[in-house]
């Protein structure tokens, strides 16, 4: 993955653009990913090759479920990965991507982008195959990426230009590469990256627009923005839950757990 995290000093003494040593959210974060990892391997479940019961047993994104009574799994989806190699590339990501974010918007900002950008992937990929299991942290690890490129490209942020530019470009090669090697590549779900992005995007291209603001007035707008971002997730939510009606059957949830259908 092509560093995102080179942005120089900023010519501010502006505190919420300072990067802390060892940023609180982003490694609170890894963390958490890490922890829930080490505690599937400790179940027994395989650090290669997990079973698809596995994984929906410790919370994956999966119609049958999601839509029929449990819709928290759009969001522990995004802390479940199907495998070491998953985890060390979605850790890898996170942490590179986040030190930037949490350094541009500060940490709470960064957990809620995060948040937000990782439930529209968990959506998008129940739109597009609403009966296939999905886990990991990229969708949310996508929106962070569209977050910066919006926010660094819109907001007229205190950084040298040349610095900018350069980051845009390691951010902007790394969206590109990674969409592209998910369409071409079998068992990765471009959907969630996708529904990542759009959202990262969406709420980068906003926020952008306030980080320079005085502290009272950003927080409050981010107030707004987060919450209307709540209920635009809410509302595509509730339509896809209405569209895919058909998968939210026990006999559907039967079949991964191995159980006949009843």
């Amino acid at each position: 993955m092509p560093s995102a995290s080179g942005l120089p000093t900023p010519q501010t003494d502006h505190p919420r653009l300072v990067i802390p040593y060892r940023p609180p959210v982003t490694t609170a974060l890894v963390g958490i990913n890490v922890a829930v990892f080490a505690l599937m391997t400790l179940s027994g479940v395989s650090l290669t090759n997990p079973a698809i019961a596995q994984l929906v047993h410790w919370g994956a994104n999966w119609g049958p479920l999601t839509l029929d009574g449990q819709p928290w799994r759009a969001l522990t989806s995004n802390y479940v990965h199907i495998g070491v190699v998953h985890i060390l590339l979605n850790m890898w990501c996170l942490w590179d991507l986040g030190r930037l974010a949490e350094r541009i918007f500060g940490g709470w900002t960064l957990f809620l982008i995060y948040t937000l950008c990782g439930l529209a992937g968990s959506i998008a990929s129940l739109w597009v195959h609403p009966t296939v299991p999905g886990a990991g942290a990229s969708g949310a690890i996508f929106g962070l990426a569209g977050a910066l490129i919006a926010a660094l490209y819109l907001g007229r942020l205190p950084f040298p230009k040349q610095g900018l530019q350069r980051t845009l470009r390691s951010l902007l090669t790394f969206a590109g590469y990674n969409l592209f090697f998910g369409a071409v590549a079998r068992g990765i779900d471009n959907s969630a990256h996708i529904g990542g992005l759009v959202m990262g995007l969406a709420l980068g291209a906003i926020l952008g627009q306030f980080l320079t603001r005085a502290p009272e007035e950003r927080t409050r707008m981010e107030r707004y923005i987060f919450v209307a971002a709540a209920l635009v997730l809410v509302a595509a939510g509730t339509f896809v839950k209405h569209k895919y009606r058909f998968v939210t059957t026990p006999d559907a949830a039967a079949v991964v757990f191995g159980r006949s259908p009843t």
